[in-house]
């Protein structure tokens, strides 16, 4: 990749990537400004299916342990989208720099985009990465939860460049896919009034106020036309935590809303090890089960953090297509298997991935053994010459280190060559005599 960090703060014109959001925004409010920007990164990168500022951004900008920013790899990024489907619109909720939603417009550059982002440092980089792809797309800045939002923005189409403006209202609308990787268990703030708002209303209780995960969910259920579908990312808690978590779980289970259940690969975020799985909802199902899949497994090991692969990709996104078993892989569970489980989704009770030790010929083991004893024979051999070559302190410590010796040697079957054999003299050490084998 031709942009590194040095690169982008170049092109940008700043010496500390600190400075770079402020920058951008400046620079993406001037119309001649933006073009020449983007004019300028395209004689650098011409590759639009990804998103260009993903490590900078993660590793200059991001905030894991304040606003618990993760941003997402890309092998888990195409099995996010992978579960959809190409669509004509698309919400991306806690959007970052926009890497889901590139991903999506990569499969159907001509569909609708509609973004929401909390983090002041991010949102520059989405609105670029939405401009420079001349992408149709609503982006509201601000909280997806408490619907609060300091600015909407309006991109529009046009002849090379999307262009970019400031708006007070845009329609309330709903997409036929959500695809969301919310802050992982990120406290907030829920408010009575929010159980009766359509969003939370039919699940009964809201989610705990120490983790926002359900929240997120449910927001995202909400914005999803009849027959959508939708991909979230979240940690493996989700699955088995009991209390109000328990009953919104219990809630989607009965409502027939929750589709799949994938395990993705530990390490696989830059800035955490927390264990996360991607949760398929969808409205209208048609299936009365739910696949789980154990794809904790599927990656390459690259320095600290695992990676999907092209293979892992297709063989994730192949087996949640044909909805199969396969052996310590996937499995298909019916509602009434899950209700006897307390309505647990923990993936190890659905998917046995034990793999016994194998079972060794009988003639290794005997060779094994037959090692051992021959290690175990030349050990004491040398043991006993060590012995024969002791030296007591006195005359009667002499002797017994000498009786000792030779008893060992013949224990052992060690014959002293160098020294002469000669009667061994038992006798009782005197009365207060102390023996020393120094």
């Amino acid at each position: 990749m031709k942009l590194t960090t040095e690169k982008i703060n170049e092109l940008l014109g700043v010496d500390e990537s600190f400075h770079a959001s402020y920058k951008l925004i400046e620079i993406l409010s001037s119309p001649s400004e933006r073009e020449l920007l983007f004019t300028n990164f395209f004689k650098e990168e011409q590759d639009l299916s990804f998103d260009w500022f993903t490590e900078y951004f993660q590793a200059e900008h991001s905030d894991r342990k304040g606003k618990k920013q993760d941003f997402t790899p890309d092998g888990i990024i195409r099995v996010a989208s992978g579960v959809l489907g190409a669509t004509r619109s698309n919400a991306d909720i806690c959007a970052g720099t926009g890497g889901l939603t590139i991903k999506r417009y990569a499969e159907n550059p001509d569909a609708q985009f509609y973004c929401e982002e909390f983090s002041d440092r991010a949102l520059p980089f989405l609105l670029f990465n939405l401009a420079i792809r001349n992408i149709n797309a609503v982006v509201l800045h601000g909280d997806s939860l408490s619907r609060e939002f300091k600015a909407i923005y309006k991109l529009t189409k046009s002849t090379e460049f999307s262009s970019i403006e400031i708006v007070d209202e845009v329609s309330a609308t709903k997409s036929e896919t959500v695809i969301m990787n919310p802050p992982y268990s990120l406290p907030w703030n829920p408010l009575k009034e929010y159980l009766e708002q359509e969003r939370f209303s039919d699940f009964d209780v809201l989610a705990p106020k120490s983790k926002a995960d359900y929240a997120f969910l449910l927001q995202g259920i909400h914005q999803l036309k009849e027959n959508g579908v939708m991909s979230i990312i979240l940690p493996h808690g989700v699955l088995f935590r009991g209390a109000a978590e328990e009953k919104i779980r219990k809630k989607l289970i009965e409502k027939n809303l929750l589709d799949a259940v994938i395990g993705l690969p530990a390490k696989a975020f830059m800035n955490t090890d927390i264990p996360t799985v991607l949760l398929v909802l969808r409205k209208n199902r048609l299936n009365k089960n739910i696949l789980f899949i154990d794809a904790s497994k599927e990656f390459k090991k690259e320095k600290a953090w695992n990676v999907l692969e092209d293979e892992h990709v297709a063989k994730i996104l192949e087996v949640f297509q044909s909805r199969k078993a396969v052996d310590k892989f996937s499995s298909v569970v019916t509602i009434e298997e899950l209700k006897e489980n307390d309505f647990n989704l923990n993936i190890p009770r659905y998917i046995d991935t034990f793999e016994p030790e194998p079972v060794k010929p009988l003639s290794e083991i005997m060779a094994e053994m037959k090692q051992t004893e021959q290690e175990i024979a030349k050990n004491n051999i040398e043991l006993a010459k060590m012995m024969n070559d002791l030296v007591g302190t006195t005359p009667e410590a002499d002797r017994q280190i000498k009786e000792f010796a030779s008893f060992f040697s013949e224990h052992v079957g060690y014959k002293d060559s160098k020294k002469p054999k000669r009667p061994i003299k038992r006798a009782e050490p005197a009365e207060g005599e102390q023996l020393s084998l120094l």
